[in-house]
């Protein structure tokens, strides 16, 4: 009679038990590296999307700048510019603006009955959401300047929120000045500035004492001049 002994075995207490607790270990290790991505991931998506306004803020105003329409001549200026910075009113706006300016950014399509040269304002508005702190920066365009109607076609643009001022200032080339008028005949600025300074302050606690966001445009623009040409016959 043949005998045959079976010397395979099972897993004592003690190794089911570190098998267990180096699971255990490994699974909170992947936990811990798995939330430390997750948080990550939320503050960047936050940060992204704070920015993302103030962003799209700053490429408007310097495309706008940078294609500002020199100002003529004569009292017509409807297709020939104006620029205007302070606290200023403009028609079909209520709010006070803080720039108005004639700019060659207007899209041109086959259905609109307008060429590029447009009118934008920037102004603060209220916020539609109450408890929101500071204003809505809004973005006012007004395509169709040689309308018959009195009252113009003004489309906004939301462009930021929570904002505490803004601030448009011109250079003369020798200093800031925080007014700007080429349409007023009394004004000593009847030509475009040098270049345009733009100063955004956000709302809230955290933002009041930080720096503003700051943008500096320099005007690449022929001025008009004030000297009239004459001629001599012999």
């Amino acid at each position: 009679m043949k005998i045959v002994i079976n010397n395979s075995h099972g897993f004592t207490l003690i190794e089911m038990i570190l098998a267990i607790g180096v699971a255990a270990i490994a699974l909170i290790t992947v936990n811990a590296v798995l939330f430390a991505a997750l948080h990550l991931h939320g503050a960047t998506v936050d940060v992204v999307n704070a920015a993302a306004p103030i962003d799209q803020t700053t490429a408007f105003l310097r495309r706008d700048l940078e294609c500002l329409v020199t100002p003529t001549n004569g009292t017509s200026k409807i297709l020939s510019g104006g620029f205007r910075a302070g606290t200023i009113s403009s028609t079909g706006i209520s709010d006070p603006v803080a720039v108005e300016m004639f700019t060659a950014t207007g899209a041109l399509e086959a259905n609109a009955p307008w060429g590029d040269i447009q009118r934008v304002t920037y102004e603060l508005k209220r916020s539609s959401d109450i408890s929101a702190p500071g204003q809505d920066l809004v973005r006012s365009v007004t395509r169709n300047l040689l309308s018959s109607s009195g009252t113009p076609d003004v489309t906004d643009q939301l462009m930021m929120n929570g904002v505490a001022s803004v601030k448009v200032s011109g250079y003369d080339g020798t200093q800031w000045q925080d007014t700007w008028d080429t349409t007023s005949p009394t004004s000593a600025n009847t030509n475009l500035p040098v270049a345009v300074r733009v100063q955004i302050q956000l709302a809230g606690n955290n933002n009041l004492n930080a720096a503003p966001i700051q943008i500096v445009v320099p005007v690449d623009a022929v001025v008009r001049t004030n000297a009239v040409l004459t001629t001599t016959t012999q």
